[in-house]
C-alpha cells in the first residue's frame, strides 16, 4: 500500500491534497482495500459547503456502505464525474484518477488535525 508524502489523511481514511485555496480529497488505499470492489458513490453536496468532519456523500463496497468525511471545511466546487460513473477507478487509483471531490477551503486552520504519511502509517500500523 502507497501512502504519498506530499498527501495529508484523516483518521476517517480520506486523503486530501492542498493547492492554496483548492483542495482535492479522495479515499485512501487502505480504505479501498478494506471496503473491498467499490461498485457505487453517492456525493450531492456539490455547490454545499461541507463543515470538517461531517458526511459529504456515501461510497458503496459489494458488502458494505460507508459515510466519506470532509477533512476541511469547504464548499464542494467538482465532483468527479468519471469516478461516478466508473466507481471501480478507485480501487484502482485512489490516488490519482480516483479521487472524490474539490473544494474551495474556507478553513485553512484546519489543517493542524490532519496526519502526515508517517503519522497516518502509525494510525493504521503500516
Amino acid at each position: 500500500m502507497t501512502y504519498p508524502e506530499e498527501l495529508l489523511y484523516t483518521r476517517d481514511h480520506e486523503w486530501i491534497l492542498i493547492n492554496e485555496e483548492i483542495a482535492v480529497i479522495g479515499i485512501t488505499d487502505f480504505a479501498q482495500k478494506e471496503l473491498g470492489d467499490i461498485v457505487y458513490l453517492d456525493i450531492s453536496s456539490l455547490d454545499e459547503i461541507v463543515e470538517r468532519e461531517k458526511v459529504f456523500g456515501t461510497i458503496e463496497a459489494v458488502k458494505t456502505v460507508s459515510d466519506l468525511f470532509m477533512p476541511m471545511t469547504g464548499k464542494v466546487i467538482e465532483v468527479n464525474q468519471k469516478v461516478l460513473a466508473q466507481p471501480e477507478l478507485i480501487n484502482k487509483d485512489p490516488y490519482g484518477d480516483g479521487w472524490l471531490v474539490k473544494i474551495n477551503i474556507t478553513r485553512k486552520n484546519e489543517k493542524e488535525h490532519l496526519l502526515n504519511s508517517q503519522q497516518y502509517k502509525e494510525l493504521i500500523g503500516a
